[in-house]
């Protein structure tokens, strides 16, 4: 009994693995991880709790099954969220480092904001919500990274 269900856990654990979206929140390890896979590096400025287009850019792309499918295989996603709910509040070494990211990226504040980069930091590329399908925002995001 106790090795079925330990087996059923391990199965379950591996196909949640295989469908999760991987976000960095450490810059510098973001970078590291770009350099050594040789991908591009989407950074999605955020407020995760009180920006609609930020929650439906979440829901209807970042969240799919066809974006999460192509971005584990050639993005590294690095977030920046900003939220506004003290239960939502996030540390204050993640709040400072998010802020710097912002001070460098985003210096007129806008969320969503996404900003391609390559794995030194360069800025391949900028964009936002759009009303399109996953595979449509793929295509575009890709247009930057040609």
């Amino acid at each position: 009994m106790k090795k079925n269900i330990f087996t059923l856990l391990v199965l379950l654990l591996t196909i949640s693995g295989v469908t999760a979206q991987e976000w960095h929140t450490d810059f510098a390890k973001a970078k590291k991880t770009a350099t050594a896979e040789n991908k591009p590096i989407i950074l999605v400025f955020q407020g995760s709790d009180w920006c609609a287009p930020c929650i439906k850019l979440d829901r209807e792309i970042w969240s799919t099954e066809a974006f999460k499918k192509y971005a584990s295989k050639n993005y590294v996603m690095l977030q920046a969220d900003f939220p506004r709910k003290k239960k939502n509040a996030l540390s204050e070494s993640q709040t400072t480092a998010n802020a710097k990211l912002a001070e460098a990226y985003n210096k007129n504040g806008i969320f969503p904001f996404v900003v391609i980069l390559d794995a030194n930091g360069k800025v391949l590329g900028e964009t936002s919500y759009k009303k399109t399908t996953p595979e449509a925002y793929i295509e575009e995001l890709n247009t930057f990274t040609k």
